[in-house]
């Protein structure tokens, strides 16, 4: 299991019902959500190790994370 780290974000209330929308449309969390976005962005970038991507998205695919 990947170890996660907690932190508090602050946005605003029209950008966090968009992802509460999204979220429900795909059958995700808000949480699992914003995770997907910031993965698919670091991606995107380069920012993330292809090793560590995999493994990131076989956590948030997983049984565990469905509702």
């Amino acid at each position: 299991m990947i170890k996660k780290k907690s932190f508090v974000l602050r946005i605003d209330a029209a950008k966090m019902e968009a992802i509460e929308k999204w979220a429900a449309d795909e059958f995700r969390s808000s949480n699992g959500q914003l995770e997907w976005i910031i993965d698919k962005a670091l991606r995107d970038a380069g920012r993330l190790r292809k090793k560590q991507a995999d493994n990131e998205n076989e956590s948030l695919n997983s049984p565990e994370n469905e509702l």
